[in-house]
């Protein structure tokens, strides 16, 4: 009888740990779902529109550079006395310089915490071609506006193939702008101005995506702190005695 009754003991132990193994397992299995949901959480908080929110930076950054290059050479084919800073070229190159970067820094390994010093360099780089941006197209913004509010005041006549302008025409001493190479004056009164216009608006949209790159990488590297862990080695904890 003693024998049996340690047989059924053994049996019954048996099937217990059999029981709790399914246990361990579904409790491991629930686990590692609920470290890769978190992971995958903390990785949409950073996505807007589908893709990484410093990515939707840069692809801005990229399209309107491309766009202010592309609108700068057009209006200095229309006239060759346009000046660089009414083509504001320049600006679109440098900034699809940063947009590469920004790419570059964003879609490979984009850490907000720094791991290595190429890491630090690209984003410092970054964030020096995004201030620098920022103060090129406010600079464009002016000297456009500048540019469109003299248009604005043009009285224009054709002088051997030049578009001759002034602000005033009975004022004899006033400053005559000469536009060369355009066929008449409605090119300069009428086309130059409205790319005048656009170029407002492309620099002034681009000064902000660029303020708002400064800001993203501002962010994350002064306003995120890891407070730590306190940790007391020589504490030991100590039970209060029951009364």
């Amino acid at each position: 009888m003693g024998t049996d009754d340690k047989n059924k003991k053994k049996q019954d132990k048996a099937e217990e740990t059999k029981n709790t193994e399914p246990v361990k397992e579904k409790s491991g299995a629930e686990g590692k779902d609920r470290t890769e949901a978190k992971a995958a959480g903390d990785e949409d908080s950073h996505k807007c529109c589908g893709c990484r929110f410093p990515v939707l930076i840069a692809l801005l950054q990229l399209v309107l550079g491309i766009a202010i290059a592309v609108v700068a050479f057009i209006m200095k084919s229309i006239s060759s006395s346009l000046l660089a800073r009414d083509t504001p070229y320049w600006v679109g190159i440098i900034i699809c310089l940063a947009a590469l970067l920004g790419f570059y820094m964003y879609c490979i390994t984009y850490q907000v915490d720094e791991k290595t010093t190429l890491q630090f360099i690209a984003k410092l780089i970054y964030f020096l071609l995004c201030a620098l941006g920022l103060i090129l197209c406010i600079s464009a913004v002016a000297f456009a506006a500048h540019h469109y509010n003299q248009i604005t005041k043009f009285t224009c006549q054709m002088n051997a193939g030049q578009c001759v302008c002034k602000q005033d025409p009975d004022d004899q001493i006033a400053r005559t702008f000469q536009y060369d190479d355009v066929p008449d004056c409605e090119s300069v009164t009428g086309t130059v101005k409205l790319y005048l216009l656009l170029q407002i608006v492309l620099n002034l949209t681009l000064a902000i995506v660029c303020l708002l790159g400064c800001y993203v990488m501002w962010k994350h590297r002064y306003q995120v702190f890891f407070v730590g862990l306190r940790h007391h080695p020589f504490k030991t904890n100590q039970q209060q005695p029951k009364v």
